[in-house]
């Protein structure tokens, strides 16, 4: 054991000695290592990044939830617009049907959502959406409030002039946010509402679709009070029982929608049901091109240094010949020189890992301020670029080091 451990030792000072006598050289020869690292680390951590942002927000739209519209949320290239143009839009009367042919379903809303100006004294915000909801809405999705509260069911039965602000609108009228608290507003048409709530910070999402930040909720009954259903993108959000499972609750929803549209059994669905879990397999194919892509230069870069790395050795070979000699002369086995030239090898790949990993960790600092999303570096990562560093510095270091284990020690000695 402590044979094997002296080895080691001897091995890591050998390549740290390499790097500081010839730092310009090993540095160049490294730079294939350090840029193969990189991209590994760098694509791996950011697609990572990306899919935990973009599973937060499809949660946040909702988990075992399914979204009844006339327009299907994951078309192919050959999408038929004009089949989905002619389709009804989702009424209120349907929500009230639903509930009672759809009883194992946990929680069943209806949205409708526009854009418009809101005011107050002389701010004036415009491209502002509004998202008026019943009851149910809250439960489905992850709206949490930072201060003030939420809608009562009375205030939602009689549509009161009352609005929840998102962060971002509360804070671009009022300063601070909080102040938004008891304040009248000015909406669509001039109709005023009281600020009762302030939703909690979300920063921007990925995906599109909900952006809390920039968003005013008020209750469907007083957002019709300004507008149509039809002209506000209307959806039913439809959530599954605990004991419900995502087949059984679309199944359920396809019959009791075409029963409630009296669609005849040779007539099409005239509506969509899109599952809000299954939307991370749309994401799926981009981020595999996104890794493949990473993987296909990181290779390039790790072979170009396994080139330098290997020129190295046989050069570091070659000045230690005499060396390699004298130690065979007074008993090395060529298994410990082999292994001496290996580890050699290795601790040079991981030094020029170790500087591609602190290049970045420093891009990590400032893209994370430039992204919408915070980019992290999973330790699975940080030890899948150790081993292929190990992996690569081995397999370039094989070679040299078997020339050196095979050199025949009186001709080493002798040599200049």
């Amino acid at each position: 054991m402590m044979r094997n451990l002296a080895i080691i030792w001897t091995s890591f000072k050998m390549a740290l000695q390499e790097f500081r006598s010839n730092k310009l050289r090993t540095f160049l020869s490294l730079l294939g290592i350090t840029f193969g690292i990189f991209c590994i680390i760098s694509v791996l951590s950011t697609i990572s990044s990306m899919q935990m942002a973009v599973n937060k927000d499809l949660k946040a739209l909702g988990s075992k939830t399914i979204y009844i519209d006339k327009w299907q949320y994951t078309a192919g290239p050959d999408y038929p617009w004009w089949k989905y143009v002619k389709r009804p839009v989702p009424k209120i009367e349907e929500l009230r049907l639903l509930k009672m042919k759809v009883p194992d379903a946990a929680h069943i809303s209806f949205e409708m959502e526009t854009q418009d100006k809101v005011e107050f004294g002389d701010n004036i915000l415009t491209g502002v959406s509004y998202y008026g909801n019943t009851e149910d809405f809250d439960k489905i999705q992850q709206v949490t409030i930072g201060a003030g509260r939420y809608f009562q069911q009375a205030e939602f039965d009689h549509g009161t002039a009352l609005v929840v602000l998102g962060y971002r609108i509360a804070e671009r009228l009022f300063s601070k946010p909080e102040k938004a608290l008891g304040q009248t507003v000015k909406l669509k048409g001039d109709k005023q509402a009281i600020v009762i709530g302030i939703i909690e910070k979300q920063g921007q999402s990925l995906i599109g679709g909900w952006d809390y930040d920039n968003s005013i909720l008020l209750t469907y009954s007083f957002l019709k009070q300004m507008i149509r259903d039809e002209n506000a993108q209307p959806k039913l959000l439809v959530q599954a029982g605990a004991n419900m499972s995502m087949d059984a609750l679309s199944d359920e929803l396809k019959g009791a929608m075409r029963s409630i549209r009296k669609l005849s059994p040779t007539q099409e669905d005239n509506f969509a049901l899109n599952n809000i879990d299954n939307l991370s397999k749309f994401f799926d194919p981009i981020f595999r091109g996104m890794n493949i892509g990473g993987w296909a230069i990181a290779a390039l870069s790790l072979v170009v240094g396994m080139f330098g790395v290997a020129n190295i050795m046989f050069v570091t070979v070659r000045e230690r010949t005499s060396q390699i000699g004298l130690k065979k002369a007074i008993g090395a086995k060529k298994g410990v020189i082999l292994t001496e030239f290996l580890l050699e090898s290795a601790f040079l790949c991981v030094i020029g890992g170790v500087i591609g990993m602190i290049a970045v960790f420093a891009l990590t600092l400032i893209i994370s301020t430039m992204l919408s999303f915070q980019v992290v570096i999973p330790v699975n990562i940080i030890l899948l670029a150790i081993t292929i560093c190990l992996f690569t510095g081995v397999a370039s270091g094989i070679i040299p080091a078997f020339v050196a284990a095979r050199m025949d020690p009186v001709v080493a000695i002798r040599s200049k």
